[in-house]
């Protein structure tokens, strides 16, 4: 394998600059993480990525879904606003405020929708498309998965 010593010296820049302890980027197969006293790892990336877990969360709602609309809700997930980065997630802006979206809700595109916490940055996730909250998939402060499912908006 190759190593590209300009890139892991700008991680590494980076790291300092944003106060970060850990940084981690992927080209192709390659795989490059810097962190601090925990030095330079580097891996192939493996051939397939990890299917998603089989259990998926239970969508988070008032009142339980009548059985005849389970078929078709599991069919939508894979329509579902899903999370771009491993992390935790929110529902709220902070303890004790109102939730961004509940079941029911009529969504904008851009609206945010939850916050994915990651290496210590709050970043919303946003509506890709206006509808209406059909499901919300997670829990407040549940660590989430990359790609993993988070509302649903039909």
């Amino acid at each position: 394998m190759n190593i590209d010593s300009s890139l892991v010296r700008e991680l590494a820049e980076m790291l300092g600059e944003t106060g970060l302890t850990e940084i981690e980027v992927e080209d192709g197969e390659r795989k490059i993480r810097v962190s601090r006293g925990g030095g330079v790892t580097m891996a192939a990336a493996p051939a397939q990525m990890m299917a998603p877990s089989a259990q998926a969360p239970a969508p988070v709602a008032a009142a339980p879904a009548p059985a005849a609309d389970a078929g078709p809700a599991d069919a939508d997930v894979s329509a579902a606003i899903k999370s771009p980065m491993v992390g935790t997630v929110y529902l709220a802006a902070e303890p004790g405020a109102a939730d961004f979206v509940k079941i029911g809700d009529t969504v904008k595109e851009g609206q945010t929708l939850v916050i994915v916490e990651a290496m210590k940055v709050m970043n919303p996730i946003t509506a890709d498309k206006a509808g209406t909250v059909k499901a919300i998939l997670v829990e407040n402060a549940q660590p989430v998965e990359f790609d993993q499912p988070l509302v649903l908006i039909v």
